[in-house]
C-alpha cells in the first residue's frame, strides 16, 4: 500500500475524538470503514479504505492524507419571526378576503337576475345589445323602471335602438315577451309556472357553484403564494400548513355563505309559486 502511513488519532490531529469503536474494525481486509470525529462542534468524516490489516493479532491503521477531508461547513436555516409571519398572514389573506367579498357580490348580482319575485330592474342587468356593431349592456343605455309589480318599463336614451333592445330582451333566455310602441318597451313577466320554477332553480344551482369556484380560485392563489413564500425560505413547512389551514377555514366560511344566499333564493321562488 504504498502512500500509505500509520495512522495515530491523537497525534496526527489533535483535536480529533476517536470513538472507541474505530478501534474495533467492523472487518478485516478490503472493507470500507467510516468513522464520524467531531471537529470544533461541526461533523466531518474520516473515510478509511483498505488500510485495516492484522499483525500478530492486533489491528493497525493506515491513513492517506489526501483521503481524509475534514468539513467545517453549516448549513443556516433561518425562521421567519412572528411578527413576519402574521405579516405574511394578514397580507395573502386579506387579499384572498378581498376577493371572496368580490365573489359573494357578483353571486348577489347574478341572482337578482333571476325572477323569483316582483319585478326587478336588475334581471335585465346581464343583457347585452348589440349597438353599432358592439356588444353594450342594456342598464348603459336604457333607463329602466317598474311601474308594478308585474312588469318592467324600458327607456333607451337612443329610441334607435329600440329594436335593437327588443331583440335582446327576446334572446335572453328570461322568458320574457317584450313590446316595443315605438317610444318605450313593456315587458310583462308572466305568471311561474311550476315548469319555469324548475328551470329557474337550476339557473340558482348553476350560479351557485360558479360562486363557489371562484371562492376556490381564491384559495388556491392563496396557497401558491405561501408555497411561493416556503420555497424563497421566508416561511417553514409548518408555518405554510397552519396559514394553509387559516385559508381554508376562510374558504369554508364564504362557501357557506354563498348556500345562503342559494337557500334564500330558492326560498323567493317557492314563495312566488305559492302566490
Amino acid at each position: 500500500m504504498a502512500g500509505l502511513q500509520p495512522f495515530s488519532p491523537a497525534s496526527t490531529h489533535p483535536r480529533l475524538s476517536v470513538p472507541s469503536s474505530v478501534s474495533r474494525p467492523h472487518r478485516l481486509g478490503l472493507n470500507i470503514l467510516r468513522c464520524h470525529y467531531i471537529v470544533n462542534s461541526s461533523i466531518s468524516r474520516c473515510s478509511f479504505s483498505n488500510y485495516a490489516r492484522m499483525q500478530e493479532g492486533k489491528a493497525v491503521f493506515f491513513y492517506c492524507p489526501s483521503l481524509i477531508e475534514f468539513s467545517q461547513k453549516r448549513e443556516v436555516v433561518t425562521y421567519a419571526t412572528t411578527e413576519e409571519i402574521q405579516a405574511e398572514k394578514s397580507l395573502v389573506e386579506g387579499n384572498a378576503k378581498e376577493k371572496m367579498e368580490k365573489a359573494i357580490d357578483a353571486v348577489k348580482a347574478s341572482f337578482n337576475t333571476v325572477r323569483t319575485g316582483r319585478s326587478n330592474p336588475a334581471m335585465l342587468d346581464r343583457i347585452e345589445v348589440e349597438y353599432f356593431g358592439t356588444p353594450v349592456s342594456l342598464n348603459s343605455m336604457a333607463q329602466i323602471s317598474t311601474p308594478d309589480g308585474s312588469s318592467l318599463l324600458v327607456q333607451p336614451y337612443d329610441k334607435s335602438s329600440l329594436k335593437e333592445i327588443e331583440k335582446a330582451i327576446v334572446k335572453s333566455n328570461l322568458g320574457l315577451t317584450p313590446t316595443n310602441d315605438g317610444q318605450v318597451i313593456r315587458v310583462n313577466l308572466p305568471p311561474l309556472t311550476s315548469e319555469r320554477r324548475k328551470e329557474l332553480l337550476k339557473v340558482v344551482g348553476k350560479l351557485t357553484e360558479e360562486g363557489k369556484v371562484a371562492i376556490r380560485n381564491v384559495r388556491r392563489d392563496a396557497l401558491k403564494a405561501y408555497s411561493k413564500l416556503e420555497k424563497g425560505k421566508k416561511l417553514s413547512k409548518d408555518n405554510v400548513r397552519d396559514l394553509s389551514d387559516d385559508i381554508q377555514k376562510l374558504t369554508d366560511l364564504y362557501v357557506k355563505k354563498v348556500e345562503a344566499l342559494q337557500r334564500e333564493k330558492e326560498k323567493d321562488a317557492l314563495d312566488i309559486l305559492r302566490m
